[in-house]
């Protein structure tokens, strides 16, 4: 019988050709060699397939599962860690790249530290020839030792917007799977990365050791409008009402529920969700005006659709 690898990397993947091979490589060349990685690739149409075959007829610890359809992103990141063993897991994107050391650290990190749940290095953002952009500031060291002093952090962190790289750092896989997983709606990495705040605590490695890829086929370059961002994460939603804004809000008052924390540190989290309304409530509001809208937006919605916008 095989053994339990210590870490798993999960990837979900639709149409990765162009950068697959080498996002593989980066992850063969780690110094940690205890590791799985599980692709799932979503019906890709491309020559990825071809290339995934490859790597697994040559590497015993890749593992390849193939949809026949596309089932949207959010299924497919959870699909990777359903089918995850090991102790440890990191997502992983086709197009992004890893420092050889990257896996050593974050073992180390969880391994020295039971009370850290996530441990992810310092981001750089490269371009689709890998050239650097910039170097990113994460800023998610959430060493406090209470689940609603993180989740106060937390929000503070990404009330304007954030890259939330931490999402790709590894994390305690029995831990993750007490959570929601990763949604079938845009920003749920943001929801999940504020859920797991509840667990314990983010640890940043002071490296720069993740390498994100931005070029113009990434989700939110080639997805534009909102509307499509949401197919994207389910095709089953496309055409369909969605008020994001109120689903976050309703996905924190269940991950407060869920967690396991006190009553007294449940309520303390309730009353941060107040703040979040207050800095959201605009956003709010035009869901709420969406809604009612609806009846007459969406004949409109199907005509833009049918044309392919």
């Amino acid at each position: 019988m095989k053994n339990q690898p210590r870490v798993s990397i999960g990837m979900p993947v639709y149409n990765g050709e162009v950068y697959l091979e080498a996002a593989l490589h980066s992850f063969l060349s780690q110094t940690f060699q205890d590791f799985e990685v599980v692709i799932s690739d979503n019906g890709s149409t491309d020559r990825t397939e071809d290339i995934c075959k490859a790597f697994a007829a040559k590497d015993q610890r890749i593992r390849y599962y193939r949809n026949e359809q596309n089932l949207g992103a959010g299924w497919n990141f959870n699909r990777v860690l359903e089918l995850a063993t090991g102790e440890y897991f990191r997502w992983a994107c086709h197009d992004d790249l890893c420092a050889p050391d990257l896996l050593a650290q974050c073992v180390a990190v969880l391994d020295a530290h039971p009370e850290v749940i996530l441990s992810y290095p310092k981001t750089i953002v490269i371009n689709e020839h890998g050239q650097e952009i910039q170097k990113y500031v994460d800023d998610f060291d959430l060493r406090l030792p209470k689940p609603h002093e993180r989740f106060a952090q937390y929000q503070k962190l990404v009330r304007h917007g954030h890259g939330c790289h931490p999402i790709f750092g590894l994390i305690r896989t029995d831990v993750l799977k007490s959570t929601a997983w990763m949604g079938s709606y845009p920003s749920s990495d943001l929801v999940l990365l504020g859920e797991l705040t509840l667990y314990g605590e983010f640890y940043e490695i002071p490296e720069y050791l993740f390498f994100k890829r931005d070029h113009p086929n990434t989700s939110v370059r080639a997805h534009k409008a909102f509307r499509q961002r949401i197919a994207w994460y389910d095709p089953n939603k496309k055409g369909q009402l969605y008020l994001t804004r109120w689903k976050w809000f309703s996905e924190y008052l269940i991950a407060i529920k869920r967690a396991p924390t006190s009553l007294s540190e449940k309520l303390l989290c309730y009353l941060q969700l107040r703040k979040w309304l207050m800095w959201n409530w605009v956003f709010l509001s035009k869901d709420l005006l969406k809604a009612v809208s609806w009846p007459v937006l969406k004949p409109f919605l199907y005509l833009e659709l049918g044309k392919g916008i």
